[in-house]
């Protein structure tokens, strides 16, 4: 899924490992197979990256990512979920629509909508999926799209692992064989989604993130509430 979207693996695994862990544990662990799969998916797609949306979008929200993170324990509220959640289900709709809104290509809206998606996307815990929902509204080809919001989320787990591994090295340590199954398969899935991605049509491809957008807002929407 993130192969082809740009987001999956922590909107997938998260509630899972939330089954059986506290939240700060389950983010915790779950950071080196996210890590793993966002190393290996730029890799394959680099060439793609789309530069001047990369320099501006990209790293601004890549900063506002790690800092809504950081304010997500005084800040995170479950209405702050819900808006997160209507704005994913609009973005899924109008793509599944075609009745979407492009965004000006202009330095201001890049760093503009880099820096509201990450700090939303930070607070909320799911940056992937309102950073790939912003990224729409630029007009990117798939692979750029999904390559642009890897290089994004490589700065993000760049940061965060080593913090990680700081704070939380015990709790990594005993799950390890989790991790690194969880590693093992998100390896497999992204050897198995980028070929995929290639042979999608663009216009099947931007009802395809719709339709996930609508599913992650859905789900994001019912754990809110």
């Amino acid at each position: 899924m993130a192969a082809v979207s740009g987001f999956g693996i922590g909107s997938l695994l998260t509630p899972l490992l939330l089954l059986s862990m506290p939240t700060a544990h389950a983010v915790a662990i779950l950071a080196i197979p996210h890590a793993v799969a966002t190393g290996i998916r730029w890799l394959r797609l680099r060439s793609d990256v789309h530069r001047p949306t990369f320099r501006q979008f990209g790293i601004a929200s890549a900063a506002g990512g790690l800092a809504g993170a950081a304010l997500q324990s005084r800040m995170g509220s479950p209405v702050l979920t819900v808006v997160l959640a209507s704005l994913l289900l609009a973005a899924g709709a109008s793509e599944l629509a075609e009745r979407r809104v492009p965004l000006p290509a202009a330095p201001f809206w890049r760093l503009l909508g880099g820096t509201l998606s990450g700090v939303f996307g930070g607070l909320v815990g799911n940056q992937g999926g309102i950073r790939a929902a912003a990224l729409l509204g630029f007009q990117l080809q798939p692979r750029q799209l999904v390559a642009t919001a890897t290089a994004s989320a490589l700065l993000v787990d760049a940061a965060r692992v080593p913090i990680y591994f700081l704070s939380a090295g015990s709790v990594i340590a005993t799950a390890t064989p989790l991790w690194f199954a969880a590693s093992v398969g998100v390896t497999i899935g992204t050897f198995l989604g980028v070929p995929v991605l290639s042979r999608l049509p663009e216009t099947i491809y931007r009802r395809l993130l719709g339709g996930l957008l609508v599913l992650l807002g859905v789900a994001l929407f019912a754990a809110a509430v």
